[in-house]
């Protein structure tokens, strides 16, 4: 059947076509008080941001997802930041946006490219970045509230371009998990650093993954980390570099293997519809479609909406994000 023939048989048997999903680079926070302090940040109103940290209190991470929502504007207009920079140098909000801030800056200047299409001046700028982002680290990590896990993830996150911190990861990663044991942003970037593709293999990567997923309450984010481990596998040994288009077939096979199925089954069991970030739903989404569980696929992706930014999962398993979520969005809508 052609494109053009599902298209009307959808139309006239399965009721109207839902609309294309529009992609963007930058989401807006899907929570309204995020989504408008983060407006009157950039508009200079720099005590909207430090409320925003503020009222997160002890929710470890809320305060880390606003921390990124933040630095994410400063990154491309920062005069506000530094603006609160001046106004209350010691306040760890503002030490904290300004470390991930100069974190975003340093892979910006990397691009996303493979370290073979990454150009000397790219590294060059990349390691400059990240030193800088460095020492704006352990001032947020000096000026730490208590319990704060937060500038621990930052001191985790400069080591992929920053060697000389990268000998503290033991340390870092356990104050890390003492102040929030299941924080699913530590373990993540814990288990990126120890992927075979940064500073490790895929055996200690995977082991990070499964001790906290082990760990973690059930509906938690950390549940989901062995769905990741097997996106960061897949591409590692099968799609890196592969054309666009061709990525899903070279990996199907490893998906269908009985031992893996059954790993990521009994994490999204775990995870049970618990914590809905868009990346947890991401993941969640790419799992259903790549078991060709059709109708618990088709909710998540119309929880994701119209307008999305595809995670870098769709990536690896699609070799391109955007027409890997195509692909999988016209699959669930009966249309590809």
């Amino acid at each position: 059947m052609t494109s053009l023939a599902r298209y009307l048989f959808h139309a006239m048997f399965r009721g109207p076509i839902p609309d294309h999903p529009e992609f963007v680079e930058d989401l807006p926070p899907e929570d309204p008080y995020e989504r408008e302090a983060r407006h009157r940040a950039v508009r200079g109103d720099w005590p909207a941001a430090a409320k925003l940290l503020v009222d997160a209190g002890q929710d470890w991470a809320a305060r880390g997802r606003r921390v990124g929502i933040l630095a994410d504007a400063a990154a491309t207009e920062g005069a506000w930041l530094q603006n609160w920079l001046a106004a209350a140098p010691d306040d760890p909000g503002a030490l904290l946006v300004h470390a991930e801030t100069l974190e975003i800056r340093a892979f910006r200047a990397r691009g996303s490219a493979s370290a073979a299409n990454t150009t000397p001046d790219q590294f060059r700028a990349f390691r400059y970045q990240t030193g800088l982002a460095a020492e704006a680290v352990e001032r947020a990590v000096q000026g730490a509230l208590p319990g704060d896990p937060v500038p621990y993830i930052s001191k985790l996150g400069v080591m992929y371009g920053n060697p000389a911190v990268r000998e503290q990861f033991d340390e870092v990663y356990a104050e890390g998990r003492r102040r929030d044991p299941h924080n699913a942003d530590l373990h993540q970037t814990a288990m990126s650093l120890r992927c075979e593709k940064w500073f490790g293999s895929h055996e200690r990567m995977f082991a990070i993954a499964r001790e906290a997923a082990a760990a973690a309450p059930d509906g938690s984010a950390t549940a989901l980390l062995p769905l990741f481990a097997h996106y960061e596998y897949v591409l590692r040994e099968y799609t890196w570099e592969a054309e666009v288009g061709k990525g899903l077939r070279a990996c199907r096979p490893y998906f269908r293997r009985a031992e893996v199925r059954a790993e990521m089954d009994a994490a999204v069991r775990k995870w049970g519809g618990g914590a809905r970030s868009r990346t947890c739903l991401d993941w969640v989404a790419l799992h259903h479609i790549l078991a060709g569980n059709r109708a618990e696929a088709k909710v998540i992706i119309d929880e994701l909406g119209p307008v999305v930014a595809p995670s870098p999962a769709w990536h690896y398993v699609y070799s391109g994000s955007e027409y890997g979520y195509i692909r999988g969005w016209l699959w669930v809508n009966r249309l590809g």
